[in-house]
This record gives C-alpha cells, structure tokens and sequence, in this order.
C-alpha cells in the first residue's frame, strides 16, 4: 500500500466514534502509524487511554499488516484451495439461506457480502496459519521493520550484557535473548521489544510510559525495576518486580477483552500461561523457588549504602551489572558515602556518586567499561 505525502488529517474526537475496522483501515494516518511508525497525530496516546479502543485498533492493526503479505509468500496452490473452498462455502450459505421476498440489489448485495466473508476467514485462516510460524515479539515489530533508527541487540556470550538506552534507562540481558529498541525515543511512549530475559531499570518519566512487548504480554512502567523472561520456545512469560510497580496485559486482543491489566508491586510477579493465554499473579516471590533460585546478582544485592568507601559501591555495581569500573583508588581510599541507590538506572546511579564526590568527578561508559575520573571527595 502506497501511503499519499498528502494525508487527510482526521481530529482526534472523530476518531472515537470508530467502530469497526474499516473505519480505521480507511484513516491514512492510521495506516501511516501501523506501517511506517510515524505518530504525528498521536494514535500510540489515543489508544492507551481505553482498553476497549485499544481492543479496535489492535484489530484493524492485524488486519492491515495482514493485507501487507507479498503474494509470493503464499504458494499458487494454497491460494487455489482456499478459493476452491470459498466457493464451496457460498454455495452452501446460498442453499441454507430462508428464502425471503427481496429486490434484485439486495440479493446482489448478500451475494457480494457472503463472498467477501467467507475469502476473508480463508484469507485469514492461511495468514493465521503463517503468523502461528513468528515468533509473537517478532510480528509487534513488524510495524517497525523499515525503520532506520531502530538497534536490535543479540546477547551471543554466556555472561549478562549491559544496553543502555537514549532515556537513562538500563536492561541487562541475559545470554540467547535479543532486544529492539530506538536510538532515540520520540512520541508520548517509549517502547522496546524483548525476546529472551532482561532485567529492566526504567528512568521515571510519568509524561513518557515505558512499554516492553514480550512474546504475548505488553508490560507498562513509569519508573521501576523489573524482570521479564520471554523465550518464543517455553511455554510461560514471566514477569518479576524488583522496585516500583507494573501493569501487565496480555497483547493478543480476544484475551486482553477478557483479563483485565494485573497490577505488580515489588516482590510480586505474574506467570502468563501461552497455551491457553491465562494469568497467575505471584503475591510473594519468597515462595517461589524456581524464580528465586533463577535471580542474578542484580536482583539479590542492596543498593542501599550507610557509610560505605565508595570503593566498595563501585564494587557492588561491577557485580551487579557484570561491568568494569576503573577509578583511582588511592584518591577515593578516604571516601565514603551514605545513599540510596535503588529503583535507579545505572546511569542514574552513577551521577548521584560522582556528584556526591565533588564536581570534578564524572565518568566515561564504553559498552561495558565505565571510567571514573576524579581528584576524591571534598
């Protein structure tokens, strides 16, 4: 589908009056958002606000991404079928059909209605039986796929690896996992898309939420530290609050209609059941041995420092964030600090020592190297 330079823009009070999909199909700057990602009027805020119209767009997202399929990629013999089939099945709804007393345009127009239909569920039944080949973190990209500015992180070694992300905010991925975020964030929302296991510390920012797309399972921030565990080849995603609190809802529109968001406070996670697209709420992770048992350093050490020789912290964060610190230790040997660390980025964490050992510290980061530079404490 060719997008026209010259979109019709349509007010944002129009749009809540869409309710079906065609009404959204025939909006270009809709299409315009679903396919190239780009949101000048807002539509990632609109559909927020309301679970229910968040339940529209995601449909008329599926079917536009649908309508997209190149025709090679389904065999000339599949198609056959599924037009073979179509007119088997027209035939019979005409058969069955109760006889009315009608006008030569309405027969012509049930005609028209019930072919449309029914190529519609074939149509739709290969491009299921297609998508069911994707991973689901794969095809919430899709939308994204042309875009120039997104990065894609792999974690190929068998150690954590560290990504750092244009708002502060760190995740820690965890080996055979990947992770698709912007360079820059830009619109009302900032959205990353995982495959595999990360753990997440957001930078706060109420005007910005945070998304994470996982498989079938789309988690909201604003500030907070998480863990989500999201491999395309296990049979649950699992959702794991460390600071701060969650919503978890399910992506697939059929089940987010029936489940409502399960709000996490820290300590509490949920286990979402792929087969069957069902939630358990975990109230204490202490009674969970399997989750206990998988954390890494970063979810069992305290960032919470009394009097502490700033050494030691830059010790603490090397173990936390599978990193190196490289600082000056005989000119922090007389240097401590008490503070709270928690709930923060590693960016975050970072400034507030270097700003509470005097203006004339800072830091370098290089991938996983950080470099403090600094004449000690006042």
């Amino acid at each position: 589908m060719v997008l026209s330079a010259f979109e019709t823009h349509v007010p944002m009070q129009q749009r809540d009056h869409y309710t079906s999909i065609e009404h959204f199909l025939d909006d270009d700057s809709f299409r315009r958002w679903v396919l190239s990602g780009h949101d000048q009027y807002q539509w990632e805020e609109w559909t927020v606000d309301n679970p229910e119209r968040a339940k529209r767009v995601e449909e008329a997202r599926i079917w536009l991404l649908a309508m997209q399929i190149p025709e090679e990629t389904i065999p000339s013999n599949e198609i056959q079928g599924a037009l073979h089939n179509t007119w088997i099945h027209i035939r019979t709804l005409e058969a069955t059909a109760s006889p009315e007393p009608s006008t030569s345009w309405y027969r012509a127009w049930w005609w028209v209605a019930a072919s449309v239909l029914v190529v519609g569920i074939a149509l739709g039944s290969l491009y299921r039986t297609r998508i069911q080949e994707v991973p689901q973190s794969q095809l919430s990209q899709s939308a994204h796929e042309a875009e120039p500015n997104w990065i894609e992180k792999s974690n190929t070694t068998e150690y954590a690896l560290l990504v750092m992300l244009s708002d502060g905010s760190s995740v820690l991925l965890q080996p055979h996992s990947t992770l698709r975020y912007p360079s820059q964030f830009s619109g009302p929302s900032r959205k990353v898309y995982l495959s595999g296991d990360g753990f997440f510390e957001v930078s706060k920012n109420p005007k910005k939420p945070f998304y994470v797309y996982a498989n079938e399972l789309i988690t909201k921030v604003v500030g907070t530290s998480f863990r989500i565990k999201a491999f395309t080849d296990q049979r649950d995603v699992e959702v794991v609050v460390r600071t701060g609190k969650v919503n978890v809802t399910s992506a697939l529109p059929a089940i987010r209609s029936e489940q409502e968001e399960v709000l996490l406070l820290p300590n509490q996670g949920v286990r979402f059941a792929r087969q069957n697209g069902t939630f358990e709420k975990i109230d204490d992770l202490t009674q969970e041995k399997n989750l206990t048992q998988d954390q890494s350093a970063i979810e069992k050490l305290s960032f919470e420092f009394t009097d502490v020789p700033v050494a030691q912290i830059f010790k603490t964060l090397e173990q936390a964030y599978r990193i190196k610190i490289d600082f000056p230790s005989d000119k922090l040997a007389n240097c401590y600090l008490t503070t709270s660390l928690s709930d923060l980025p590693l960016a975050e964490k970072l400034k507030i020592i270097c700003e509470s050992l005097g203006r004339k510290t800072g830091y370098h980061m290089n991938e996983n190297q950080i470099t403090i530079q600094t004449n000690g404490c006042n």
